[in-house]
């Protein structure tokens, strides 16, 4: 493993209505579910960020909430050889359309239970965490 740079992601976590909001996308050939947002580009801040790539996924304005989790642990990259830093923020939609739908053709919206989201709905190393994380949060009656 040769790892020569940061990988900088930012993901959102949208409930609404008692249910999460996840993507399902081809990446490199393979479906994968996942938190919505992407990678930080240089002279961007992370809030910056996550409101761009919701813009680009969904074409919907967002509202950061709160920051939820920033990986405290080392990530490689499954896809290059980058260390990968993930921040998830909750977060709102500005004026809550009746639907989202993605822009990239193929990639689906899928609406979780709250009491149905566990680690392993998620594909990615760092989002199993805070599918973990959440289920804890949330049986512990947090909205």
């Amino acid at each position: 493993m040769n790892i020569s740079r940061f990988n900088i992601r930012v993901y959102g976590i949208l409930v609404h209505k008692g249910r999460l909001l996840v993507s399902d996308e081809w990446i490199n050939g393979a479906r994968v579910v996942k938190f919505p947002g992407g990678g930080l580009e240089f002279g961007e801040g992370t809030i910056d960020c996550l409101q761009r790539e919701w813009r680009e996924e969904f074409d919907v304005e967002i509202e950061v909430t709160e920051h939820f989790y920033t990986t405290d642990y080392f990530q490689p990259s499954l896809f290059d050889n980058s260390q990968v830093i993930s921040i998830y923020y909750f977060l709102r939609l500005v004026g809550m359309p009746d639907e989202l739908t993605p822009r990239q053709q193929g990639d689906r919206v899928l609406w979780i239970p709250q009491q149905e989201v566990e680690a392993e709905l998620f594909t990615l190393p760092i989002d199993r965490k805070v599918g973990g994380m959440l289920r804890e949060l949330w049986q512990t009656g947090a909205p």
